[in-house]
């Protein structure tokens, strides 16, 4: 049995989908789902509201409603499973960034690890283990990969750079003013959802690795964010100028757009470390056998259709 959490997220609903599709479906739906609807044999799903679920969705997996981070829904969820998809959703409006991935991250530890069940866990982290100091949410991150690497269980934590999704918040940016806000200068390693997905799924299905390790996930492309603008501008047929983001004017944005003071401080760190310390730059390979989306690619299929509608 696998649980997937965030099933209504970006990546989340990335992995539920490729689940589905794997080998046809043999793991989940068709004669195995109940006559209720939920229930199939294979995939269970924690959401708050499942209304949100698709109904393809709904009629091929359990779905179990709740936060991952009520102790009691995540037993619920996690009986009598033995692979778990964990992400913490961003949520900008709490009022304590170590606080909110603390929230989820210690249920986890009591349900999965005090009472065993769960062995192999597959996580949504961050590049910069070793590397990021004083980095906000991404310290934060690191910080729950450490904590449930300490649990005794498997765990595999999936390694995103910038993910080039971010830029789909500033389409009314891009088409109005011609500009695209980019952190810091060098080398900016970018992935996709899609990709960091696929990752998680392989890895889901995959019965035999052990241990704690990282995977980097880092796209194909050696591109500065100069580099980044010109290919927006070149794709959408039209100007693109690179409008550089220091941490004060990530925090200034945030707060204006209703985060909380210390949500909006921590990712003003994390800005600020990304800049100073580069740990998403030249120094840490591509992986383009794990993560072959280009950026321009992406922005053909993605970012161009969002702009120009």
């Amino acid at each position: 049995m696998i649980v997937v959490t965030t099933p209504t997220g970006q990546i989340g609903r990335e992995v539920l989908d490729r689940l589905l599709d794997t080998e046809g479906g043999t793991h989940v739906g068709g004669a195995n789902a109940n006559a209720e609807g939920g229930g199939a044999a294979g995939i269970r799903v924690i959401a708050r509201d499942p209304a949100r679920l698709p109904a393809r969705v709904r009629a091929n997996v359990e779905v179990v409603q709740g936060s991952h981070a009520d102790p009691d829904t995540l037993e619920k969820a996690c009986q009598g499973a033995d692979r778990l998809f964990w992400l913490v959703p961003p949520t900008p409006g709490v009022p304590n960034v170590e606080g909110h991935f603390r929230d989820f991250t210690e249920p986890l530890r009591e349900v999965t690890g005090a009472r065993g069940g769960v062995e192999r866990i597959v996580g949504v982290s961050t590049l910069g283990r070793g590397t990021a100091k004083n980095a906000g949410i991404i310290s934060a991150s690191l910080a729950m990969d450490e904590a449930i690497a300490g649990m005794g269980v498997h765990y595999r934590a999936l390694c995103a750079p910038f993910l080039m999704e971010n830029l789909l918040g500033q389409a009314g940016l891009i088409r109005d003013a011609g500009l695209v806000a980019l952190p810091g200068s060098g080398v900016l390693r970018t992935c996709t959802t899609r990709d960091i997905a696929a990752a998680a799924v392989r890895l889901l299905l995959d019965d035999f690795w052990t241990g704690f390790e990282d995977v980097p996930l880092a796209g194909p492309d050696d591109l500065t964010p100069e580099d980044m603008a010109g290919i927006v501008s070149e794709v959408l047929g039209r100007p693109v100028r690179l409008q550089p983001v220091d941490g004060a004017a990530y925090r200034a944005r945030l707060l204006e757009a209703g985060a909380s003071e210390d949500w909006a401080r921590g990712a003003a760190d994390m800005m600020t470390a990304l800049n100073e310390q580069g740990f998403y730059g030249a120094a840490q390979p591509s992986t383009p056998g794990t993560t072959p989306t280009g950026f321009r690619q992406w922005c053909e299929e993605v970012l161009k259709p969002a702009v120009l509608g």
